[in-house]
């Protein structure tokens, strides 16, 4: 077969994940858990690893998103063509479902990288004639319809992947599931190997992203039964939970290697899972993809490799501060323009700005900001401030929505003082617009419900300075007033919810006041060092060749 040639050689790592975020224009990722599957593959190919990824088509995208001037969400389908970006392969494999035969073929992409590495990615599609019009619609939707249906699209990515690879030609040395989406490959491996539990553990690699309970997903064995093709009850009830199949605890009893996205995040997956041995491998992300073409131009000048050796950023003293300084408000005015135009907003390129953007959910706490609008208003007549918001709120999340609402009462009832903008239809694009064009990155999850945290890792890069609560990522990256400046108390202290909540607000407010504003302002030298220390201690080490790196030698060797 032409389209895999060269790609076929020796043995794989496949590395499956329901979401993958490679550009814009292939819209088939949700948020961070697609966008790191993204930088995993962009460095293998850098780093040259033998790796094939394997995922869904979401035909029918994650959805586009429109507010209205009162910040009310709406979801418009944006639908999009495989074939202007990779080639449909002839091969094809069968999943049964609700006792129907589910014909699944691939699209394959190939991720070429300057160094000349390559990575094939698979898309698994059902969209064919032959299919009923139920069954093409599987690979329609990311994150789609009700249980059922998110049911049918593991799986397709479990068990129609691990027969897709086969069918292809592909030998793998491991399976890496990216969260538990893709659990049932292990019941295919277990098929594959007369039901050697040991063997399929040697196969296989887990990555947990949620410390939530409400995020692992977890399926009535009635729905099971019902949909699913013939597998053995007491074999998915052994490995995957009596009550019900627990799609996260399938993926820990048939993996060998196990290990949650931060080292926190590894504390807390250790007591959710007690008894099981979790490892940490903190995320990082692809340097040359998240930082911006001003100080790509500059590493270049300065740091020739560090695209390939992201190492060599610690090296960033050896740039004049005037030249880092040049790129970041060049990068600036970038965003700026970006979002005066599509928001129809009054930035202003010399005013102190901040940065906010993810997912819109209720554990992210966008509107912690908004905790005193008078305190505010004060902090902004010693130094003027603006903040850039964006993000999607899952269909279903209404308390998400509401948050996206309650920002746009927050602009208006601040307008005149404090400008707020929220940038609509959050995507990759906007999302390194942003990191790379705001002074400050802000961060404020219910902590211990980040596990990880990519985007401050992503402004670091660009030297933006991170201001967040300790949890996730930020723990390990935070130096106080060295490497940007933490909200609220230290992780390892308990408070309940409210009396923390308090307190991070109490603290946000006051080292915007005294510390954070007047640096900017009036302490130019001391700025410039943090925005060094941003790059040269942060994102020297929070990059996706470490992670790489480090998953070769303890989970794939």
């Amino acid at each position: 077969m032409d389209e895999l040639e060269g790609v076929l050689k020796g043995q794989k790592i496949a590395y499956f994940s329901m979401e993958v975020g490679l550009t814009s224009e292939i819209p088939t990722y949700a948020g961070g858990l697609g966008t790191l599957a993204g930088d995993a593959i962009r460095s293998s190919a850098d780093l040259k690893l033998p790796l094939v990824a394997v995922t869904l088509i979401s035909k029918r995208n994650y959805f586009k998103q429109q507010l209205d001037q009162n910040g009310k969400q709406s979801e418009q389908p944006r639908e999009w063509n495989p074939e202007k970006y990779m080639t449909l392969l002839p091969n094809e494999v069968y999943v049964r479902i609700e006792g129907r035969s589910v014909k699944v073929k691939a699209w394959l992409y190939k991720y070429q990288s300057i160094t000349g590495g390559v990575v094939p990615v698979l898309f698994l599609d059902t969209d064919f004639d032959g299919n009923t019009p139920e069954d093409r619609e599987i690979t329609f939707y990311l994150y789609g319809g009700n249980e059922k249906y998110r049911l049918k699209q593991e799986a397709i990515l479990g068990f129609g992947g691990v027969r897709m690879l086969d069918a292809l030609g592909f030998r793998v040395r491991k399976y890496h599931m990216n969260e538990g989406h893709s659990s049932l490959l292990a019941v295919e491996l277990l098929r594959k190997n007369g039901m050697d539990a040991e063997r399929v553990r040697e196969l296989c690699v887990f990555t947990t992203h949620t410390p939530v309970e409400a995020g692992h997903d977890k399926f009535n064995y009635d729905l099971v039964t019902e949909v699913l093709e013939t597998v053995d009850l007491s074999t998915l009830k052994q490995f995957g939970g009596t009550e019900r199949l627990n799609m996260t605890l399938l993926a820990l009893n048939l993996s060998n290697y196990v290990n949650g996205v931060a080292k926190r995040h590894q504390e807390i997956s250790s007591k959710m899972f007690a008894g099981y041995e979790i490892h940490a491998v903190t995320n990082g992300v692809h340097s040359f993809t998240w930082t911006g073409d001003k100080y790509r131009k500059l590493y270049d000048k300065y740091l020739p490799g560090w695209a390939i050796e992201p190492e060599l950023l610690a090296k960033v003293d050896t740039i004049p501060d005037e030249e880092i300084w040049q790129a970041h408000v060049e990068q600036k005015q970038i965003l700026i323009d970006y979002a005066n135009q599509a928001a129809n907003a009054t930035l202003c390129s010399d005013v102190f700005t901040l940065g906010f953007a993810r997912r819109a959910t209720e554990y992210k706490r966008p509107t912690l900001l908004f905790s005193n609008l008078d305190r505010l208003r004060t902090i902004n007549e010693k130094g003027k401030f603006q903040v850039i918001f964006a993000g999607k709120a899952h269909p279903r999340d209404e308390g998400g929505k509401r948050l996206i609402e309650q920002i746009f009462s927050y602009g208006r009832q601040l307008k005149g003082d404090v400008e707020i903008v929220y940038l609509e239809d959050y995507s990759m694009d906007i999302a390194a617009k942003m990191v790379s064009g705001v002074d400050v990155w802000l961060n404020t999850p219910l902590r211990p419900m980040e596990a990880s945290g990519t985007s401050g890792m992503k402004a670091a890069h660009n030297g933006v300075i991170n201001f967040s609560v300790l949890d996730g990522w930020w723990i390990e990256g935070w130096i106080e007033n060295l490497t940007g400046w933490a909200i609220g108390p230290h992780s390892t202290q308990s408070l309940d919810d409210e009396n923390t909540s308090l307190k991070e607000a109490e603290d946000l407010y006051n080292k915007l006041e005294y510390v954070i504003t007047p640096m900017f302002y009036d302490r130019h030298d001391e700025w410039i060092k943090m925005m060094k220390n941003s790059i040269g201690k942060i994102a020297y080490y929070f990059n996706s060749h470490r992670m790489m790196r480090r998953y070769v030698i303890d989970a794939y060797l």
